[in-house]
């Protein structure tokens, strides 16, 4: 199998026109469940209760209506699930929920990315959502898959399956496609939006671009594509490295830009610091492959396998030692950990999974919050301390109540 050679730097991906977009709404059907007001009263009380207190001793009164087939509305919260609650979304069931990100100087106007060519809008926080429907992305017979989204000030950037690259520069309120070249190594995965036209790209293949000039041509940061790293390197001793020419299954980006990756078999692992040239292989540390892996707050690594297993690395930055931590998986495995702070992090998993430590990740007690949905979730994201989401399939969207 051919190999695609990244060390040219001469020769950037030039990327053309700027078409312009169009936002719409779509239509969507809001479904309502039955339930039975139910009223609690203390009439002991002494102090005015806090928002937790609150939310524990009310339950929400839902009224009975038939489905509003074709009622523009946006989506709104409707019950309370412990720290988190369940935000309902005006999306197709099946839909799978995979990248959040909010515009930095408005904390309130957000972005929600999905299967199905699935983009949502939020000015209130996260509480309702809209869609959104960009023309230029369209106009092909392609259904996206969008990835990662990213923001730095009011530039923002999108990227999807198959290769498909937006730009806004006003916030989100117009999207520019922009096109790219065909002899990019495999999909893109993630995008990071780094400063004035400033974006860092990550493709399947391990790729890494950066562009300072708002997309218009990129270079590479690495040589050349794992594949071809592994495959120069059989010799390197890492298990399953041979003759690899698989892709990426998981990458995550530290805030000082070094990257973990795992391999679609997970049989193995790498990372790679800004200034090396290529990805560094390494043999995983316990008998299970690997499911995810990401950095923790103080700068190291965490680790799941499946089967629902959880490790961290011993000390900070890039290692090969970890240590089993006891959890309460019930046997579904662990897909995503997100650290709200350095000490406080919530893992999520299949079938409602939700795990929270409050001592950076030593001991995990679990949430029984979301155990009545029936759905995987996939990915924890804190934006600051008190706004977090847990994204999983079948539309489900978790708040963080703070």
């Amino acid at each position: 199998m051919a190999t695609l050679q990244l060390s040219d730097y001469s020769n950037p991906i030039f990327l053309l026109r700027r078409p312009s977009v169009t936002s719409l709404f779509t239509r969507t059907s809001l479904h309502y469940r039955n339930s039975q007001a139910r009223f609690v009263t203390r009439a002991s009380l002494q102090q005015p209760l806090n928002r937790r207190q609150f939310i524990a001793e009310i339950c929400v009164v839902s009224v009975s209506l038939p489905s509003l087939i074709g009622f523009e509305e946006p989506a709104k919260s409707e019950e309370a699930l412990s720290e988190w609650e369940r935000v309902y979304l005006p999306i197709d069931p099946g839909v799978v929920l995979l990248d959040i990100a909010f515009v930095p100087d408005d904390s309130n106007h957000g972005f929600l990315l999905g299967t199905r060519q699935t983009i949502l809008e939020t000015k209130d926080g996260g509480n309702t959502w809209v869609p959104r429907s960009i023309s230029s992305a369209e106009d092909e017979d392609f259904n996206y898959r969008f990835n990662s989204i990213s923001f730095k000030g009011k530039e923002g950037w999108i990227v999807g399956k198959p290769a498909i690259l937006l730009y806004t520069s006003d916030a989100g309120e117009s999207w520019q496609r922009i096109p790219l070249s065909a002899q990019l190594p495999g999909d893109m995965v993630y995008i990071k939006a780094t400063g004035e036209k400033s974006a860092e790209m990550v493709t399947d293949e391990g790729a890494i671009y950066i562009t300072s000039n708002r997309g218009y041509n990129w270079r590479a940061s690495v040589q050349e594509t794992v594949s071809a790293t592994l495959n120069r390197t059989v010799s390197s001793g890492i298990s399953g490295a041979s003759y690899y020419t698989g892709t990426f299954n998981t990458v995550n980006r530290s805030p000082d830009g070094r990257y973990v990756a795992v391999s679609s078999r997970g049989n193995f692992y790498l990372t790679w610091e800004p200034g090396q040239p290529y990805w560094q292989p390494h043999n995983r540390a316990v008998a299970r492959r690997i499911q995810n892996m990401g950095w923790r707050a103080d700068g190291g690594l965490w680790l799941l396998v499946r089967g629902g297993g959880l490790y961290l690395s011993k000390g900070t930055g890039i290692t090969e030692e970890f240590e089993e931590v006891p959890v309460q998986s019930r046997g579904f495995g662990i897909l995503d950990v997100g650290f709200r702070s350095k000490d406080e992090a919530w893992a999520a998993g299949g079938s409602g999974i939700l795990l929270r430590t409050t001592n950076g990740g030593k001991t995990w007690n679990r949430d029984k919050a979301a155990d009545n949905i029936a759905a995987n979730l996939y990915s924890v994201k804190f934006i600051n301390d008190n706004k977090g989401f847990v994204l999983g399939n079948d539309g489900v969207l978790l708040r963080y109540l703070g």
